[in-house]
């Protein structure tokens, strides 16, 4: 009798499971359904930024009292601890990103989840950024903050050479010639300054803006590396430090900038709060374009993603949603640059002195893919660039670009 209770209630317990097995299918979500799903966010930022970031996190579960998330502040081991995670299968549910093709095999693709928002959501986000958030033909990240590069200038270093301030639509020939006028050895005052190692990533750019890149869609460097178009970039900055007017730097310039020794350099946003910390009179315009080429910026691009692991999706994309939201990048506006065209409209940053220089190269930069998104061996490659333009700008070297860039194509 007793056997047979408990055969009777094994298979009480069986139907139980199996029931619960079947409700919980599809996303995976169900398994926390009527208890609070807790989701675990890991964010690069530090110090000051966290306070910020955690007080929206609080606004978040505060308004969605079945969700808990969890913030895990990673710092400079970011990417150690989210390989390590991935590796483990045990990355956070959502994550900040930015190196898609080397983690896009671990991320949840979402051109599902953003289709389901309607065409009004993705339309907001500009263009230009969903090329930086996906990997192959898939949207990876939402994004959530940029920036382009453009020319600061040093609005007194003008003003005492009686230079007129750039405007927009100049050329690498204008920036030269005002370069050449702001230059005064007697003073130590050089009219340029770029980095004498620079990132290979951030590189690129020139070349773009000359009809030129490092590979094709292919990842083919030979030919495109060494074409005639892209040692034309590489001379004529080894050019500008033969003939004197310009420097190279450890850094972007910034530095050289604030000691009032450089009139104009290249950088992001990044440089805008340091140069107004420092006391400069500065101003920025869009990059110079070339003959017969074009104005263009790489685009430095923050995304959120989710865990392909993820047993909380639909958890996770709404806080992913509140991340990227209105609310949150309005929020977050003294220090990255919004990415939505509502939010740019909202705080009139389109007529802001500085900022709109920003979103303008944003539109400039529509259709181009870094090489890093093209080839699987990038690492290799730029650290093969790297060697190239050092021996290119060192001061000690100067090597023939032509000749350093048919080596560094092989």
């Amino acid at each position: 009798m007793l056997k047979a209770k408990g055969k009777l209630l094994f298979i009480v317990m069986l139907l139980v499971v199996l029931s619960l097995t079947a409700c919980g299918g599809g996303t995976g979500n169900k398994a926390e359904q009527g208890g609070k799903q807790t989701i675990r966010f890991a964010t690069w930022d530090s110090e000051d930024n966290l306070t910020l970031q955690q007080e929206l996190i609080d606004k978040f579960n505060e308004q969605h009292p079945d969700i808990q998330v969890n913030l895990e502040a990673y710092g400079s081991d970011y990417d150690t601890k989210i390989t390590a995670g991935m590796g483990a299968k045990d990355a956070p549910d959502v994550m900040y990103m930015w190196n898609y093709p080397t983690y896009k095999d671990a991320l949840e693709p979402l051109d599902a989840y953003i289709e389901k928002e309607g065409s009004d959501f993705k339309d907001n986000f500009y263009e230009t950024l969903w090329n930086y958030n996906s990997a192959d033909d898939q949207i990876l990240g939402l994004p959530v903050g940029y920036t382009t590069h453009v020319v600061y200038y040093n609005k007194d270093l003008f003003d005492a050479a009686g230079v007129p301030y750039p405007q927009d639509g100049w050329t690498w020939e204008d920036l030269q010639a005002d370069a050449k006028k702001l230059t005064d050895d007697a003073e130590s005052i050089s009219g340029f300054a770029f980095s004498g190692k620079p990132d290979p990533y951030d590189y690129e750019m020139f070349l773009w803006g000359n009809g030129a890149s490092y590979v094709d869609d292919q990842g083919n460097l030979e030919g495109n590396l060494n074409s005639p178009k892209s040692v034309e970039v590489l001379t004529m900055f080894q050019n500008m430090l033969k003939e004197g007017y310009a420097i190279t730097t450890e850094g972007s310039g910034a530095t050289e900038m604030k000691s009032g020794k450089v009139a104009m350099f290249t950088n992001g946003a990044w440089s805008l709060g340091s140069l107004r910390e420092a006391g400069i009179n500065f101003g920025v315009v869009g990059l110079p374009k070339f003959k017969d080429g074009s104005a263009v910026s790489i685009v430095s691009s923050s995304g959120i993603s989710m865990s392909k692991e993820s047993s909380k999706k639909d958890a996770a994309w709404e806080f992913i949603k509140f991340w990227t939201s209105e609310e949150a990048n309005k929020a977050r506006i003294d220090y990255e640059l919004p990415v939505l065209k509502s939010v740019v409209e909202s705080e009139n940053l389109q007529n802001d002195e500085l900022k709109k220089v920003f979103y303008h190269m944003l539109e400039m930069s529509e259709k181009y893919t870094p090489a890093s998104f093209k080839v699987d061996n990038w690492s290799e490659i730029s650290e093969r660039l790297e060697l190239a333009f050092e021996s290119i700008f060192n001061p000690s070297t100067l090597m023939d670009p032509k000749a350093v860039l048919d080596d560094a194509a092989q």
